[in-house]
């Protein structure tokens, strides 16, 4: 295969399983990578942080492991960028914020990056993320803006903003992302990829926030993607008290090509009760719908979903999170240097009673009770992902949604459910708006069925191919 971009394009999948193969080398894909990013990056802003020596040397070492006849991993040579949120050792982890822009490299791995780096992934770099993942758009301080490869005046989403830039735009072959409130899917809906987000504990994790939303994963372009790296990191850890025990015997990139689904109830809303949606946007996520209850033989309930208010219940919860991302000292004497949100996050949890946080908890719990009821009766809740296509990139969301006022939260009121109820949810890309920008279907399931939600995005994607890459 030649370079000039078309390795860099390649699944991860593709790309590990013919260096794997030997029909190309690590080092020939990492170049050609390296050659696209430095060709793209001052656009995009993906990436915030390269470190092209030490990927050289990892990919040289998987191809003379390769040359040896030695067996490698399931991403063997993949270059892959990582989240500014998540540690790679050897590099700066500065979590968007001038807070951290100038510290030194992490000393070693986050967990689900150790899982990665036994797979053979060669790390290539740090991607853009807003300031403490707080927003739906990547933009800091720190670091400027970053933008969307299908149109440069939108954002890629957030927070796994420059993840999602790097592989939409075909930089690398996929990156990681984490999702909290949707930080995966979002950026997924709005820059054409696959956002998948696991049920919660299904990748041990080390340090959870107080509200236990927060999940790894990975920007990528295709559903085998997804389910491959969930092979490759799902299973638990003893300093993980939320861990899923390991599913033995399972193999989430074969089941997302032979589960059974047919007879599944499914439910579709673009409200949920409480949310407002563009009408394009909910036009092309809910034909997107009854292609995939079609293609997979689903049984459609006709029913009125009336949830609380899932955006209130989460930037409740959500708002303590950041205060375990604050270090001594810098709050508040060091809080004008932070981001307009993280700010008031923290100024409007400062001060919080003991009878607000149970008003909060008792909000959450409300919540997970109206959700558990609908899943007794349904098997797979079908929504838009975001109530809006990619807006501005330097922001803010827009106020105004189908002439309604609505605050910033609300133009993505659909993904944080999943996170306050640690259901596994997927986004797949519906199709293109008027103005070419992609918008995204979310498929939410049963606790636990991970499974499920792989197979679902897999039939779709076999029924609607979506292109792989920004057209830009």
């Amino acid at each position: 295969m030649s370079g000039s971009g078309e390795l860099a394009r390649l699944s991860a999948c593709e790309a590990a399983d013919l260096i794997r193969s030997g029909e190309v080398k690590a080092t020939e894909v990492l170049d050609d990578c390296l050659d696209v990013i430095s060709e793209r990056n001052e656009d995009l802003l993906a990436f915030v942080h390269l470190d092209t020596d030490a990927a050289r040397q990892c990919a040289s070492a998987i191809d003379q492991r390769r040359a040896n006849g030695e067996s490698l991993g399931q991403f063997a040579g993949v270059p892959i960028g990582v989240k500014d949120l998540e540690d790679c050792a050897g590099m700066p982890t500065s979590h968007g914020s001038l807070l951290y822009k100038d510290r030194g490299p992490a000393e070693s791995d986050s967990l689900h990056m150790s899982r990665l780096r036994a797979a053979d992934v060669v790390p290539i770099g740090k991607t853009t993320a807003p300031e403490f993942g707080a927003t739906s758009f990547t933009r800091s301080k720190a670091w400027g803006i970053t933008r969307n490869p299908w149109n440069l005046e939108r954002t890629p989403g957030g927070s796994s903003g420059g993840s999602a830039a790097a592989v939409a735009g075909g930089l690398i072959p996929f990156a990681t992302a984490s999702d909290g409130g949707g930080s995966t899917r979002i950026p997924g809906s709005f820059s054409g990829l696959v956002g998948f987000k696991p049920s919660f504990g299904r990748i041990a994790k080390l340090g959870c926030a107080p509200s236990q939303t927060s999940v790894s994963g990975v920007m990528c372009t295709t559903v085998q993607d997804a389910a491959r790296h969930l092979d490759v990191t799902a299973g638990p850890d003893s300093r993980d008290r939320t861990s899923l025990p390991r599913w033995e015997g399972v193999d989430f990139e074969q089941l997302a090509e032979t589960l059974s689904v047919s007879g599944l109830r499914a439910v579709w809303s673009d409200t949920l009760g409480f949310a407002h949606c563009d009408p394009e946007v909910s036009e092309l996520a809910r034909a997107a719908a009854t292609t995939l209850c079609e293609s997979a033989e689903l049984v459609e309930i006709d029913r009125e979903i009336q949830f609380t208010d899932a955006v209130k219940v989460w930037l409740g919860a959500g708002a303590l999170d950041l205060w375990t991302d604050l270090e001594r000292g810098m709050w508040p004497d060091r809080s004008d240097e932070l981001d307009v949100a993280p700010w008031l996050f923290l100024s409007a949890s400062e001060k919080m009673t003991p009878a607000q946080l149970a008003g909060i908890h008792r909000r959450r719990q409300r919540f997970e009770a109206e959700v558990g009821a609908l899943f007794d009766d349904v098997d797979i809740l079908l929504t838009p992902t975001t109530a809006v296509p990619a807006f501005a990139a330097e922001g803010p969301p827009p106020n105004e949604i189908a002439g309604h006022d609505v605050g910033p939260a609300m133009s993505v009121p659909f993904t944080m459910l999943a996170n306050l109820c640690w259901n596994p949810a997927v986004s797949v890309p519906a199709g293109l708006n008027s103005e070419g920008l992609p918008v995204g279907l979310q498929m939410t399931v049963r606790r636990h069925r991970d499974d499920i939600a792989l197979r679902l995005a897999r039939i779709f994607e076999e029924a609607a191919p979506w292109p792989r890459h920004a057209s830009s």
